[in-house]
């Protein structure tokens, strides 16, 4: 297999691909485990959909209240209107995912090769990073709005629009429905009108920040009327800034959404019990577990690290407005920089200490440097290329067939529906 194998090949690969990702993100989302975020948004979808009350406030977020609007409601609620089944709203979630897939595959038409997209399909859509969030819960969602934010931002590289710039808006408030990480886009956003590598429609950005306005509305008069909806947290803006772990800890995570150093929950919670029943035979392969993932974690942590570091050497003299930017590589680079710029920044000001969802739609992005890295090893070394993308989907397959059925948020115990239908019996819903 080469290069040339991989192009005349390309469209056979890419529609495999996909395909794959959807059958393994339904897997997860049949044997997910219904928790505390996912009752959240299977009450406020199912009473908006039941009992036509649609709740003005999100989930309840880290020590800050519930997040402002409506939208999680309508997530859930909206899709249970036309099809009153559990699977209605997950159906809907991964549909916003392949969207997501799609923009990005949209853009890097015009930035990468045919396999480096090959690529670019292996380690977002098949990564475990992406697929361990493929359940009914907020953080979810926001990959959809990372690449509505992305996709828009390059279809404003070289002119205005008004529909690019309405989207564009329309992402960072539809982002702000839904998780706390809201304003790292928004910095993100500042960072390209400074440097004047999106150009906005004045009128488009009034227009979005109207609707963003208006549809939060009921959410300011219930905040007046309910008060537990802003719980004040024992921290402060600005701890992450005055005690440093919280941005260190915050930049690592960028480091690890390049990787496969996994979360945690993926690595240390998998008991193995559906091999054997015998607990030393349980604790054995616990072992090799984590031990093949911490060892494949830790070295692709190295080298993520390491891109990294060469691309901030690339485009350091392009950070600055002035400089012209001579090729899409330099822009997706300098946008990728920008979102390291924004997590630093949340992290200083944030009064809690960042855990990986809660910088999940930046994922996305980390992967921007490795496929520019990428673009030249296609070239010069294509047998390293291809071993190396081979190998990923081997293991990220292995991953995510393991962690979809025993681990911290799925079990192949349990049934995604039927525990939908007894928490509605229990919150009498049905």
């Amino acid at each position: 297999m080469n290069i040339d194998f991989l192009n005349r090949h390309f469209l056979i690969f890419h529609r495999v691909g996909f395909i794959l990702g959807i059958l393994l993100s339904l897997l997860y989302a049949s044997n997910q485990i219904i928790t505390g975020d996912q009752t959240q948004m299977l009450y406020k979808g199912y009473l908006g959909a039941y009992q036509d009350i649609w709740l003005a406030f999100g989930n309840a977020a880290s020590a800050v209240g519930n997040v402002p609007g409506s939208l999680s409601s309508w997530l859930v609620g909206g899709p249970l209107l036309i099809w009153d089944n559990p699977w209605a709203p997950m159906l809907l979630l991964l549909a916003l995912r392949a969207c997501a897939f799609f923009m990005f595959d949209a853009v890097f038409k015009s930035v990468f090769t045919q396999p480096v997209r090959l690529l670019f399909l292996v380690g977002f859509w098949l990564n475990p990073w992406l697929l361990y969030d493929s359940l009914l819960y907020n953080p979810a969602y926001l990959c959809f709005f990372s690449a509505l934010h992305f996709w828009s931002a390059f279809k404003l590289k070289d002119q205005p629009s008004f529909i690019y710039t309405l989207l564009h808006v329309l992402a960072i408030g539809g982002a702000m429905q839904l998780h706390y990480s809201w304003p790292i886009l928004a910095l993100i956003s500042c960072y390209l009108l400074y440097r004047k590598m999106a150009h906005p429609s004045w009128v488009g950005v009034f227009s979005a920040g109207a609707i963003i306005l208006i549809s939060l509305i009921p959410y300011f008069q219930e905040m007046i009327q309910n008060e537990s909806i802003q719980r004040e947290s024992d921290r402060y803006i600005g701890y992450g800034a005055v005690h440093v772990y919280p941005v260190i800890k915050a930049v690592i995570y960028w480091f690890r959404y390049g990787s496969s150093l996994f979360s945690n929950r993926i690595i240390s919670d998998v008991t193995f019990d559906w091999l054997t029943n015998t607990q030393w035979l349980q604790s054995v392969f616990q072992f090799i577990w984590q031990a093949l993932l911490y060892i494949i974690g830790i070295v692709s942590f190295v080298i993520s690290a390491k891109i990294n570091w060469r691309s901030l050497k690339r485009i350091k003299p392009f950070i600055k407005r002035g400089e012209v930017i001579s090729n899409n590589h330099i822009w997706v680079l300098l946008f990728s920089g920008a979102a390291v710029f924004s997590i630093i920044i949340n992290a200083m000001l944030s009064p809690i200490t960042f855990s990986y969802w809660h910088l999940i739609l930046t994922f996305p992005l980390a992967l921007f440097p490795l496929l520019v890295a990428a673009e030249k090893w296609a070239k010069v070394k294509q047998a390293l290329f291809i071993r190396s993308i081979s190998g990923l989907f081997i293991f990220f397959l292995f991953v995510n067939l393991v962690a979809s059925h025993d681990s911290n948020k799925y079990s192949f115990k349990l049934d995604y529906v039927e525990q939908v239908n007894a928490f509605l019996i229990d919150e009498n819903l049905q």
